[in-house]
């Protein structure tokens, strides 16, 4: 995987905004960051820049996200290696989180010094393997589902189980779960005989929220019991030999992606350990998840109203057998977090606001406001012809959609992960025409403005880190 993802694409207009709701070191010299405290925090980029033939990435900063100029030439940290995604923690530690085409990467980390410039930690970590990531407290925890140390069956398939990573970003410290420990069983996770993968790592309060995403029957699945848990009828989608290839390739005796394309879950975790949970099922959408090769990305994000609010894009639409596509709309529930329950007059229909888009992400921006990544194309299509190239913001209590205005005619490619402060979002932006450069987006007005450009190739990450 390089980098944090950008698409290729050309930008399709949007044009207005979709009204339709629903039922139911050169930097610039602008004045410290708000909030920040006089001196004592930076913005800082992870940008990219190419020299004969060869890419590094740097780290640079800047007072002001809103206007200047910073270059990559001669300024900045240089990091070593190629980073996957880029982790923000508390405003204290930033780490380059390494992904390296499944295999354990090494992951470094940084700190703003007392110059107010990013500055390398001592220590690296060989994280495993994960598809998808986010913040608890002073930890950023990683996770995917893999073969773990359980017992294998007489077939000598291994059950699937949950792979989790610890980093403790205060004590510079890398731990791991127990796979041979029966609670990180993934397998029959729904009570359907299919194993899951979780997308997104939420934190409320003390627990964690995440949905459990399934992906059908492993081969240690589709044996058990003889078979119980294959849908009389799709008998035929339990494969006979092994193929595909990197994110899609499967295994002999493996019925791959689910049976269950017409329901979400959500499950909430009682603490960072995942060992115990409740699990929370709803029929108005399907399994509430963006998907890029092999990440699974987070759909499920708290409030500041008191609820954790679920998106699902439909992906299962994606699916190429009738019997695992799903007939449920792209759209959005919400859960009260005092009762832990599914708000049952919480909708909408997100489809039908889009006119047809759907969309790869979703980011909280704050307030009563959601940010999305939006698709040229509505699902099906093939990835050739899916573009996610263009952003509209959702709005809780109106229940609509308004396609962001303001963004340049020639862009190119849009930033994965936005940075939100003062109720706005700061994206990174590349063009065909310039360098690349941070916008801001006001959900008031769904408007976009352009703010500091950045003299490089393409931009990775955005935050702040407070001077330590």
């Amino acid at each position: 995987m390089k980098h944090l993802f950008f698409s290729s694409l050309t930008l399709l207009a949007l044009g207005g905004c979709l009204l339709t709701s629903c039922s139911d070191d050169n930097e610039p010299q602008a004045p410290p960051p708000t909030g920040s405290g006089e001196g004592t925090a930076r913005y800082v980029i992870a940008a990219t820049t190419q020299a004969s033939g060869e890419e590094t990435e740097v780290l640079l900063t800047a007072s002001s996200l809103d206007e200047g100029t910073v270059t990559t030439v001669n300024a900045g940290l240089q990091v070593d290696g190629s980073t996957s995604y880029w982790a923000f923690n508390r405003e204290k530690y930033l780490y380059a989180l390494k992904y390296n085409d499944g295999n354990a990467g090494t992951t470094q980390s940084f700190y703003l010094n007392s110059a107010l410039n990013p500055a390398k930690r001592n220590m690296e970590y060989e994280v495993r393997r994960f598809t998808t990531y986010g913040n608890f407290d002073r930890y950023i925890m990683t996770a995917s589902t893999g073969d773990g140390n359980l017992p294998a069956d007489a077939n000598g398939y291994i059950p699937q189980s949950f792979l989790i990573s610890y980093l403790d970003t205060e004590e510079q410290t890398h731990t791991t779960n127990s796979t041979s420990d029966e609670a990180y069983r993934s397998e029959n996770f729904l009570g359907t005989g299919e194993y899951v993968t979780l997308a997104g790592l939420e934190q409320v309060d003390g627990k964690i929220y995440s949905v459990p995403v399934p992906m059908g029957l492993s081969q240690y699945g589709s044996k058990d019991g003889g078979g119980r848990w294959i849908k009389p009828g799709n008998e035929d989608l339990v494969k006979t030999e092994s193929g595909g290839s990197h994110s899609s390739a499967y295994e002999k005796d493996e019925l791959q992606w689910t049976q269950y394309p017409d329901s979400c879950h959500i499950a909430i975790f009682s603490d960072r350990t995942l060992r115990s949970k409740k699990i929370l099922r709803t029929d108005k959408i399907s399994y509430a998840c963006g998907r890029m090769k092999s990440q699974y990305y987070q759909m499920i994000w708290k409030a500041d109203d008191g609820y954790v609010y679920v998106f699902s894009p439909s992906y299962a639409k994606q699916m190429s057998d009738p019997r695992q596509q799903t007939t449920l709309p792209a759209g959005v529930i919400r859960i009260d977090t005092s009762t832990e329950e599914i708000d049952p007059g919480y909708y909408c229909n997100l489809e039908a606001l889009s006119g047809g888009p759907a969309f790869q992400n979703t980011w909280y921006m704050g307030g009563k406001y959601f940010l999305l990544l939006m698709y040229n194309k509505a699902f099906p299509a093939t990835s050739r012809e899916l573009k996610a190239n263009a952003l509209a913001v959702y709005d809780t209590e109106a229940r609509t959609l308004r396609a962001v205005t303001g963004l340049p005619p020639t862009l190119s490619a849009i930033g994965k992960t936005p940075y939100m402060e003062n109720g706005k979002a700061y994206v990174a932006i590349s063009t065909t025409d310039g360098y690349p450069a941070i916008y801001s987006i006001d959900p008031a007005t769904a408007a976009a403005t352009k703010g500091l450009t950045v003299e490089a190739t393409s931009l990775d990450g955005v935050g702040k880190l407070q001077k330590q």
